[in-house]
């Protein structure tokens, strides 16, 4: 009977300790993503403050209105998978409630049945002679701790009965916070609905406004699309010729080391000739000279990477560079995204374009700093603004539209160090840069090497 009531707090325990851990571990998951978003939507408004004062719409006013509708649309759902959440909870603990209240009924019978049975045998006549009717000591020691027993057992149906009444209470005064919470995430949900509609009604009068510029948009579009060229086609012959000077190295590297290979076959050789002894020289015929087989020297793959950049640093670097994925600092800070990477569309319009990189918005003179360690291997001048190419092993980087460039060509740079300030944007209302990554000649996509 013991084991029994045991088992019956056991299960009430457990199944109270895991039914409030997971909604509280998906709560305190949800809260932090919320927290992240609040802090962007943050940031990306008072980008859009900077912005939305022009005269005009632009290219940047669009770009932040479309993040901010795209952060705020997160929001929103963190809000409905907060919601979800929190009825579920609700729901579990009225399952639990139910079937805890069926425990107490339970409980409640047996304990009823058993304060029957004492009341009807309440006489000490009947211990005493339930004790005195042993057939030995032995026996009799047997009744009376039988009784002990019946007795705490009877005093843990007492505490059971009022440990699982006391859960009750507690989980109903849980699920009152719960339905609170609910309350509150509702009203959140009503006004960020409410805004998510202002920005999306925002987007449509810049989208309209766009529309009404195209030809000049056209012709930024134009011009973007010649600088974007050059920009290519000048960051190419640095890679080539970075590429060719890698090669030739490693050419000159595997002849070094086949000729010193060579070098050690040939003192092994030397080292281990036999001189042949003869006791008649007279009478012995002349040896025939013994004929070597000259193996060619095969130097291990491990020391021929099948990539171009495979010096000891490069490899260190190359490897250094990617294991921060994700995790590169941006090239300005406070810039946001103005034009993605790769084709892109103008709303409302008809203009079409392929980004090379990212075009970056920023305050104009914004400090441009480098994303990791690395050599600057160019610095050139497109016309309008001057650009930087940095070497990571086999990673390069291009900062593009700059102004007072602080660097030159040969020189090592750190992580976060400045290169040169952000030039002015096509539109007239702020700055921006073009950044642009390449891992050996293969043009790739540097928004998801980004920290966001």
């Amino acid at each position: 009977m013991k084991k029994h009531i045991f088992l019956i707090l056991a299960v009430i325990f457990s199944t109270a300790i895991v039914g409030y851990a997971q909604p509280q571990n998906d709560k305190s998951k949800l809260e932090q993503e919320r927290k992240n978003l609040q802090a962007e939507l943050k940031e990306v408004q008072a980008q859009y403050d900077k912005v939305k004062s022009q005269t005009k719409q632009s290219l940047g006013q669009l770009s932040i209105l479309k993040r901010k509708i795209d952060l705020q649309e997160q929001y929103l759902s963190n809000i409905n998978k907060e919601i979800k959440n929190i009825d579920d909870d609700i729901y579990l603990s009225n399952i639990e409630i139910y079937r805890l209240q069926r425990q107490v009924d339970t409980l409640k019978t047996q304990y009823a049945k058993t304060v029957v049975y004492a009341y009807k045998n309440r006489s000490n006549y009947d211990y005493l002679n339930f004790i005195f009717s042993a057939a030995s000591f032995n026996d009799a020691l047997k009744r009376i701790g039988y009784l002990k027993s019946y007795q705490t057992y009877r005093e843990k149906q007492v505490n059971t009965i009022l440990q699982t009444q006391d859960l009750i209470a507690r989980r109903k005064k849980q699920q009152l916070g719960r339905k609170e919470e609910k309350n509150l995430a509702l009203q959140n949900q009503t006004k960020q609905v409410k805004e998510l509609e202002e920005q999306k009604k925002e987007k449509d009068v810049v989208v309209s406004g766009l529309k009404s510029q195209e030809k000049d948009l056209k012709r930024q579009i134009d011009i973007k699309k010649k600088r974007d060229r050059d920009l290519v086609s000048n960051i190419n012959k640095i890679v080539q010729k970075e590429i060719a000077d890698a090669r030739k190295a490693a050419a000159e590297r595997i002849a070094a080391e086949k000729k010193a290979a060579e070098k050690k076959a040939a003192d092994e050789k030397k080292n281990n000739a036999t001189t042949v002894v003869t006791t008649n020289p007279t009478t012995t015929a002349p040896t025939k000279p013994e004929v070597i087989v000259e193996k060619k020297e095969t130097l291990p793959a491990t020391t021929r990477p099948n990539v171009v950049f495979n010096s000891d640093a490069e490899l260190k670097l190359s490897a250094s560079f990617e294991g921060n994925r994700g995790r590169l600092p941006w090239p300005v800070d406070n810039g946001f995204v103005k034009i993605h990477f790769g084709a892109y569309a103008i709303e409302g319009t008809l203009l079409k374009g392929d980004n090379p990189g990212l075009t970056l918005g920023t305050s104009t003179g914004s400090t441009v700093k480098s994303v990791f360690d690395g050599e600057v291997v160019g610095v050139f001048n497109l016309g309008d603004g001057m650009a930087v190419t940095i070497k990571h092993g086999k990673y390069f980087t291009t900062y593009s539209n700059l102004t007072g460039v602080s660097v030159s060509k040969g020189s090592s740079v750190r992580t976060g160090q400045a290169i040169g300030k952000a030039g002015r944007d096509d539109e007239g209302g702020g700055g921006q840069i073009d950044f642009i990554l390449m891992i050996e000649a293969r043009n790739v996509n540097p928004e998801g090497w980004l920290r966001r």
